[in-house]
């Protein structure tokens, strides 16, 4: 498994990590698949357009409208306001995303970019890569 570190600047904000995460597959012999893992309850991971960075822009302006902050949130424990709406965000993307690879190369299309979505920061995170054969 190999790891990626990365810090976020917003709230909400998509960062595409897949130039790092094709970085830690570099040593893949023979595998079909990669796993890329966010091992965090407040974000998540997604594949989208990659080629136009107001792709992500617009993906976290809907998801903001979707999950409203303005709700009557249950779950209100953190101190700087709840962050249910950031648990429901992620959910609503996944915790991972498996990409086939060809010759140890990920086999996303022409446009597409992983993306590793921040719903509570900014914040220190992790992603985990595993490759499968």
């Amino acid at each position: 498994m190999q790891e990626i570190s990365l810090t976020t600047d917003r709230k909400t904000q998509l960062v595409d990590i897949t130039e790092q995460v094709q970085a830690a597959l570099a040593d893949v012999n023979g595998a079909r698949a990669a796993l890329v893992y966010v091992p965090h309850t407040t974000a998540g991971v997604t594949i989208n357009e990659g080629s136009d960075p107001l792709v992500g822009l617009d993906l976290e302006s809907a998801l903001q409208k979707v999950v409203d902050e303005n709700w009557e949130w249950k779950h209100v424990d953190d101190p700087d306001g709840p962050n249910a709406p950031s648990h429901v965000r992620a959910s609503l993307m996944s915790p991972q995303v498996l990409v086939p690879l060809r010759d140890g190369r990920l086999a996303l299309g022409r446009y597409q970019g992983i993306f590793f979505c921040e719903f509570d920061g900014p914040r220190d995170r992790k992603v985990y890569i595993t490759s499968l054969s």
